[in-house]
């Protein structure tokens, strides 16, 4: 099969991300004798700087790592909601029905740096000024403006210009938006970030010392004083209204990154597939999977056939279904467990049918019954027009008033020793909130997920986690780490990972045939992102599925949308075979931005 780009091979190391500077940037420490770890760091960073509006140094960090081919972890840089994030607050205080998708409302507690400091730390070798210099270079003395961002920048324009004139002066710097090629620094991003490896370093004592040093001097000194004072000024946001945050420094200076056990899930052929546990949505992939074990999907010439498309979609429209319902950090203990027991997946395929449905049907896992917010039990989103700008078909993810349903970057890194990392950091796109002027970056507005109702998983809690969307993936085979991949894309993130893996593992695909393959996404479920609309039975597709196929989805009850021929997911993935250290890497074409690189 013709692919876009060849699938590398190799067997020193591979980085395949979002961005290609972020992929050389890794590559290069890998070069110099760093590991997975410390590449994915260097990686990390340099795409908070790239692709500004789709992550940021306040943004989040879900990693899934392996170390040395071992079991799977997990390391959780998602910040909590703040001490003074309650519903009184949010639905009386300040008459809220949803939390706004920007302004300074919806922020959590940043995660990206304790999180990425904390697996350098621990798994790294280098220490934080060498892997964080290629992210310092780029901010001080620029980079290459790519077209989304240049679009992006654009489209929010007017918003910087009227409320948030901060960031008119970062991302606007002559006045006007910039455009594709030319030339974007951040040097207060550059300083702060210099300032926090001079800070790091003064403490003095070992490398693992230094790091924890910087990781105080960001949740305990100038960094969340600074958070601290800018968030008690109000600014517009997404209601419509100026309100002032409710993070504080004291929310930073209580979080920690920390490792968790993933949720794993075996399956045929000796594969076991790890994601986050369903604080996240990371589970509702293992649930498509169970859904779809004893069928056999069908591929011809590497597309899919109508009816694997068909009967994956309805799969994944159950799985979201019980996403909407038993997901959260406030989900009891074991629901994992029921949701991805065989028995109560046997129950639920049999509600897989021919033509598609147009029902959000949960499930009652280990005999729960299952709850809908008001706004979704209600109908309040239920068949809102899809937003025009193309929100959750890729990028740019955001309408003039800076709203939007968010996108993300991804790195997935291998080495020569087995380490392995799949990270999928966002948050703190440069649309999130105003530009905190002497740091050099925004918040995040992750909060935005939580229902502003009592007693739901996903409801608004103090110091708990929201549901969030980000989802990495690193896949086992006879007990040894040999797959890492993932995307961004919200919602569509572990529904483009589902076509991933079944071209993939199943249609017998190269890593970059799987990539290439045409691929498609349901909007039958709520959203994640405000306004939290959906459409039942609408189906987003690439033509490249064919006019035959396409033809067949809409007999079947589906309302396809032709997306083009090239639109969905921005997918990277690496691999390794453990019995002869071959290493493979490949990224998506899709976009001219994401690049797999090694040796």
């Amino acid at each position: 099969m013709v692919t876009t780009r060849p699938e590398l091979l190799g067997t020193h190391g591979m980085v395949a991300s979002t961005h290609w500077l972020a992929s050389t940037a890794g590559m290069a420490v890998l070069e110099e004798g760093g590991n997975a770890f410390d590449a994915a760091v260097a990686a990390g960073f340099v795409l908070q700087v790239v692709e500004p509006h789709l992550n940021g140094p306040a943004g989040e960090l879900p990693a899934l790592f392996a170390v040395r081919g071992g079991r799977p972890r997990a390391l959780c840089g998602q910040g909590p909601a703040p001490a003074g994030a309650t519903i009184d607050r949010f639905a009386g205080d300040f008459g809220l029905e949803l939390i706004p998708g920007i302004g300074l409302l919806p922020a959590t507690v940043p995660g990206a740096w304790d999180g990425w400091l904390k697996l350098l730390r621990d798994h790294g070798t280098m220490e934080l000024e060498r892997v964080l210099r290629f992210a310092v270079g780029y901010a001080a003395d620029g980079f290459p403006v790519v077209e989304r961002l240049a679009s992006t920048i654009a489209t929010v324009g007017g918003l910087f210009a009227t409320h948030w004139p901060s960031s008119a002066r970062l991302w606007m710097p002559s006045g006007r938006p910039p455009r594709t090629g030319t030339v974007l620094r951040n040097p207060e991003l550059a300083r702060t970030w210099r300032r926090l490896v001079r800070e790091g370093n003064a403490a003095g004592g070992g490398r693992e010392a230094r790091i924890d040093a910087a990781r105080r001097a960001w949740s305990r000194g100038f960094v969340a004083e600074a958070v601290d004072r800018f968030v008690r000024t109000p600014v517009w946001d997404g209601s419509g209204s100026a309100h002032p945050g409710v993070l504080t420094g004291e929310d930073m200076a209580r979080f920690s990154a920390h490792y968790e056990d993933p949720v794993t899930l075996e399956l045929p052929g000796g594969w076991s597939l790890a994601k986050f546990g369903p604080w996240c949505q990371g589970p509702v992939l293992l649930q498509q999977l169970r859904l779809l074990e004893g069928f056999t999907p069908e591929y011809r010439e590497g597309v899919a056939e109508a009816e694997t498309v068909h009967t994956a979609v309805e799969a994944a429209k159950l799985a979201f279904a019980d996403r909407e319902a038993h997901y959260g950090d406030s989900a009891p203990a074991g629901v994992a467990e029921a949701l991805l027991s065989a028995e109560y997946a046997a129950h639920r395929r049999g509600l897989i049918g021919e033509t598609a449905s147009a029902e959000l049907r949960p499930g009652s896992p280990g005999g729960k019954t299952p709850v809908l917010p008001d706004h979704v039990a209600l109908g309040r989103g239920a068949e809102s027009p899809p937003d025009p700008s193309g929100v959750g078909l890729g990028e740019p993810t955001v309408s003039w008033t800076g709203q939007g349903r968010g996108d993300t970057v991804h790195v997935d890194v291998v080495d020569r020793w087995g380490n392995m990392v799949s990270a999928t950091p966002s948050g703190g796109w440069l649309q999130s909130c105003p530009t905190i002027p002497e740091l050099g970056f925004c918040l995040n507005s992750r909060a935005q997920m939580f229902w502003l109702q009592e007693g739901l998983p996903n409801s608004l809690v103090p110091g708990r986690r929201p549901r969030s969307t980000l989802s990495p993936s690193l896949a086992s085979r006879d007990g040894a780490a040999v797959l890492a991949f993932g995307t961004p894309g919200g919602d569509q993130q572990d529904q483009w990972q589902l076509c991933f893996w079944l071209a993939h593992v199943h249609a017998g695909l190269g890593l970059q045939a799987a990539i290439d393959a045409p691929a498609w996404h349901t909007t039958a479920f709520p959203a994640s992102f405000y306004p939290r609309g959906w459409q039942s039975r609408r189906l987003v597709v690439e033509s490249r599925l064919g006019r035959e196929r396409l033809d067949e989805l809409s007999r079947r009850g589906h309302r396809v949308v032709d997306a083009g021929a090239w639109a969905l997911g921005r997918l990277s993935a690496v691999a390794r075979d453990p019995d002869s250290g071959l290493l493979r890497a490949a990224a998506n074409a899709r976009g001219a931005q994401g690049y797999a690189v090694g040796r």
